[in-house]
């Protein structure tokens, strides 16, 4: 099948788009999630698949971003946040519902394939995607395949702790995974408005905020991004980092970041490059109709 369907599950909006071979765009569809109703997330897939196929005229293969991962251990759903995920066959409903297989990934996963894909990762041998928004994600892409792990775990660099802390960042907030100093904390949109202190605007007024102020706060989110990236690079050495999510669109990181990062990477220089997504917000759609690889 040259038509590749790719849904991207998400709490409040499910997304669906069909690519040709090339990676253009027939159609695009995006509905409301059915929260709280597994079975009426199953359907609104099903007919959302049946929908773009009807409108194409023909039949795809699907792929799903989902939040969280299928258990190696149980074949059922784990940590996602859409709790009516949680236990569930996801897979074997959908496969039931649509009438061929399915493959499934964690969103963050689908986000870096796609960019390995045809976006600013693309050519790249390894490449580690980095989703900073709300909460903060990763997926891990090697020759063009999406690294699960044998956990089903590859990729969660946002629970590890903040290495090198400083003296104010040590213990750290707490996360919601019940520790505390977690990557995630200090690098979601929360964590750029705990930099700036106290009276702190939303953070998206914060990174679009020229003031003294603000720069101040977006410097102290840089060196904290710049050490949590540091030990990704000491461990996996990626090609290339992409960054998505609305963080990502602090213009200054990503000239900022690698003149920092140099003080913990153990290497006489960093080739790795840092790039924003090539494809936005799209990104995690596009990359779970890869899931099914050109043919």
């Amino acid at each position: 099948m040259s038509l590749r369907i790719g849904i991207d599950l998400g709490g409040t909006k499910i997304e669906a788009v069909a690519l040709e071979a090339d990676g253009s765009e027939r159609v695009r569809r995006r509905i409301d999630t059915p929260r709280g109703e597994y079975e009426g997330t199953i359907r609104a897939i099903a007919d959302l698949v049946n929908a773009v196929e009807a409108e194409t005229g023909a039949r795809g293969s699907v792929g799903v971003g989902m939040p969280g991962a299928i258990s190696p251990a149980t074949s059922l759903v784990k940590n996602a946040n859409s709790t009516w995920l949680i236990g569930r066959t996801l897979q074997p409903d959908l496969e039931h519902a649509l009438g061929r297989p399915v493959r499934l990934a964690n969103d963050a996963n689908c986000f870096a394939l796609s960019e390995a894909s045809d976006g600013a990762g693309a050519g790249a041998r390894v490449v580690f995607g980095v989703i900073l928004g709300t909460g903060v994600g990763a997926g891990i892409v090697v020759d063009g395949q999406p690294l699960v792990g044998v956990n089903a775990i590859a990729g969660e660099w946002g629970h590890n702790m903040l290495p090198w802390p400083d003296a104010d960042e040590w213990p750290g907030p707490p996360c919601y995974c019940g520790r505390t100093g977690c990557v995630e904390t200090f690098l979601c949109g929360r964590g750029l408005e705990l930099a700036y202190g106290s009276g702190a605007p939303d953070a998206r007024l914060i990174a679009a905020a020229g003031d003294a102020r603000a720069t101040a706060a977006i410097e102290i989110y840089a060196r904290r991004l710049a050490k949590a990236l540091a030990s990704v690079i000491n461990v996996l050495d990626p090609d290339v980092i992409v960054l998505g999510g609305g963080l990502s669109n602090i213009d200054r990181l990503y000239a900022r970041v690698p003149e920092l990062w140099t003080e913990w990477v153990f290497s006489d220089r960093v080739d790795t490059r840092l790039a924003r997504a090539r494809h936005g917000d799209s990104s995690g759609v596009r990359g779970a109709a890869w899931l099914w690889p050109r043919a």
